[in-house]
């Protein structure tokens, strides 16, 4: 048993998430490839093993019940239904990284196709190797600017990757029509959120409550 299985199941216990073992399974060695990685490639800051569970795996897991929320309410839109068939929906998650929130999302919503942008070659690679070895089907790492992209997604998001402005100007043309921003923020950004464009409505300000860590949260979702 991985050693960190417990306190992974009490931070999922915590959020009223329930995954299938597979899925925690999963989890805890996509966190162990970040490891193993970050010791070539420098992909986080963070090395110890369950600092890295509660700031990067709960933190993420923090918003899979809020995503599906929103995804349900996509699934009433007339735009985003498909006649007699099982809707699957497209994320993109800007800047990221080691891939938090994108491959989180990956393996706990296998109905969300989810893309990774990153401009950094090393991370896109890295992307791709997890979706490899996880054998994560509905999981592409992308190595590109943002702003080239016009694939249209159902969902954008983003961690602590941009200022709100940045975000949506960058990532416009990649939001479909019925879709919506998702953007992981630390403490409520006032000043960000007072220099949005008219054309950007922010719909919801969401606080979220990271197990094990004493710090704030919020979604900014917004829709184009």
């Amino acid at each position: 048993m991985h050693p960190l299985l417990p306190a992974l199941q009490k931070g999922l216990d915590d959020l009223g998430l329930s995954l299938t073992d597979d899925q925690q399974t999963k989890l805890l060695d996509y966190m162990d490839l970040i490891a193993k990685w970050t010791k070539v490639y420098n992909l986080t800051a963070v090395r110890d093993a369950q600092e890295m569970l509660t700031h990067h795996l709960l933190d993420s897991l923090a918003v899979i019940a809020p995503l599906r929320r929103e995804l349900a309410a996509l699934v009433q839109d007339a735009a985003a239904q498909t006649a007699n068939a099982q809707p699957r929906f497209s994320l993109l998650d800007v800047g990221a990284g080691a891939g938090l929130p994108g491959i989180v999302i990956a393996i706990t919503c296998p109905e969300v196709a989810v893309t990774c942008v990153d401009t950094v070659a090393k991370k896109a690679a890295f992307i791709q190797q997890v979706a490899a070895t996880l054998k994560l089907s509905n999981l592409k790492g992308l190595h590109a600017r943002v702003e080239t992209l016009t694939q249209p997604y159902d969902v954008v998001c983003s961690r602590a990757f941009a200022s709100l402005l940045d975000f949506t100007t960058w990532s416009k043309a990649a939001l479909a029509p019925h879709g919506v921003w998702m953007a992981m923020k630390g403490k409520h950004p006032d000043q960000e959120l007072a220099v949005l464009p008219q054309n950007v409505k922010v719909f919801h300000v969401e606080q979220l409550q990271v197990p094990g860590l004493d710090a704030e949260r919020c979604i900014i979702w917004m829709r184009g």
